[in-house]
This record gives structure tokens, C-alpha cells and sequence, in this order.
């Protein structure tokens, strides 16, 4: 039988409000082991038609940042010629922002009945979830690709297989400031209504 309840007035307000915080005005303390098992054991309840779980997860601890800030600094630069020191300091940093970050890898693959498509789809739910647990269980968060997402031998590094992508890389810490608000989008301009003149 559905439900009589009309939904949770907190739960919604939570969801009205919810945002991504940088990851460089993040801070320790990172979830707990406990905490993190419980993100992504939610994290995992998500549509996923034929029941395939296209998607899997990496994670990454701050004091693994260093060797992997070295390494993605390396293939930017041999691929892309010298970097500047703010770059390279942007390489050298991006896993030590954050206390812990969570790298959603999409599995999708040719099957005879799920599109490829649908099954990216459900990486990216993956990502969101993740990103709504966190922010429930008194973190912040933020959902990153950034150019190691897309470039293999990075990816590669990284963890992914060949046949793999990084759907995204949620990093997770404490808050040390309030982030501003940004404009969102103007629901007018984006609903309509089905009519067959459309």
C-alpha cells in the first residue's frame, strides 16, 4: 500500500539547500570508516536497470595526495609542455584538498538490452547520491573530473580500466567556510508541457 505520508518537510528543505562546497575550503576531519561505508552503501541505491552495478568505487587517502599530485603533474606536462608554477602547484594539490575523496568509476558496457547510456546514467546518480549522503551525514562535498578523468593514461593510473571512465571524483571533508550561493536555474525556462505541436 503507498504511504499516507505527504513526505518529510525536513528531508525537502535538506534537498532545497544542498550544495557543493570547493574543495580547497575543505578541512579534516574526513568521514569515519563507519560513515564511509554507510555513504556508499547508499551511494549504491540507485535506478539500475537489469540490476548490473555499471560502476564501482576507488578511494583515495590525503596521504597518498603527494605520490598522485607527482605523477598527474608528470603526464600534464609531458603532454601539455612546461607548467607554470600555479599550475604546477594545482597539479601537486588536487588529492590534497579534501580529507578523502571517492572516485565513482562507470563500468558501462555492450549489452543486449541496457544501453550503454543508461548505464552511465546510473554512474551519474551514483555521484549524486554520494554527494547528498555525505552533505546528510554533516560533511560537505564537492564532484569533480577535472582533464584526468578523460585522459587515459592518468585514468589508467588512477585505477580505471581500459574499458572503464571516472564518472567523477567526490572529494569529502569539513567545512572551514560558508560558501556563497549561486544562481540557479529559472524553472520557467525549462519545463513545458507536452502538447503534440511541440
Amino acid at each position: 500500500m503507498p504511504s499516507s505520508n505527504a513526505g518529510s518537510p525536513a528531508v525537502l528543505d535538506f534537498l532545497r539547500k544542498r550544495r557543493s562546497h570547493p574543495s580547497v575550503t575543505m578541512t579534516e576531519p574526513g568521514p569515519s570508516e563507519e560513515q564511509l561505508r554507510d555513504f556508499l552503501t547508499i551511494a549504491a541505491r540507485v535506478p539500475d536497470h537489469g540490476k548490473l552495478a555499471p560502476w564501482r568505487f576507488i578511494v583515495f587517502r590525503r596521504e597518498h595526495g603527494e605520490a598522485i599530485g607527482r605523477k598527474l603533474a608528470e603526464i600534464c606536462e609531458r603532454k601539455n609542455g612546461p607548467l607554470d608554477e600555479d599550475q604546477r602547484q594545482k597539479e601537486l594539490t588536487r588529492f590534497l584538498r579534501a580529507p578523502l575523496v571517492v572516485g565513482v568509476v562507470s563500468t558501462a558496457s555492450e549489452h543486449p538490452k541496457i544501453p550503454v547510456w543508461e548505464q552511465q546514467l546510473s554512474a551519474g546518480a551514483v555521484c549524486m547520491n554520494l554527494v547528498s549522503a555525505a552533505a546528510a551525514g554533516g560533511f560537505v562535498s564537492q564532484w569533480l573530473t577535472e582533464w584526468y578523468s578523460f585522459d587515459k593514461e592518468a585514468a589508467s593510473w588512477l585505477g580505471a580500466a581500459e574499458t572503464e571512465q571516472f564518472a567523477g571524483f567526490i572529494q569529502i571533508g569539513t567545512p572551514t567556510q560558508t560558501p556563497v550561493e549561486r544562481p540557479r536555474p529559472e524553472l520557467s525556462t525549462l519545463v513545458r508541457e507536452w502538447s503534440n505541436t511541440l
